[in-house]
């Protein structure tokens, strides 16, 4: 990623957790208390007017080496 684009990236990330704290400090939270490989994480949306739609997904290895490797770039705040 070139240095434009990750100022660009940090300061939407920056405006994503100011414009929604609680659901920045969960992240954290969970994040650094770690979440293994077998772990479900599921989604539920609910746009106005319209029935909830839900999915999850189990948690596997290469997706905590993706999640290591983001902290390592110091995303994850």
């Amino acid at each position: 990623m070139n240095p434009q684009s990750m100022m660009q990236f940090m300061n939407e990330l920056n405006t994503f957790r100011t414009n929604h704290p609680k659901v920045a400090g969960f992240i954290g939270m969970v994040m650094k208390s770690g979440i293994p490989e077998g772990s479900v994480i599921e989604i539920t949306v609910t746009k106005p007017g319209e029935e909830p739609v839900t999915t999850n997904m189990k948690v596997q290895q290469s997706d905590i080496e993706f999640m290591q490797a983001l902290k390592n770039m110091n995303l994850q705040g």
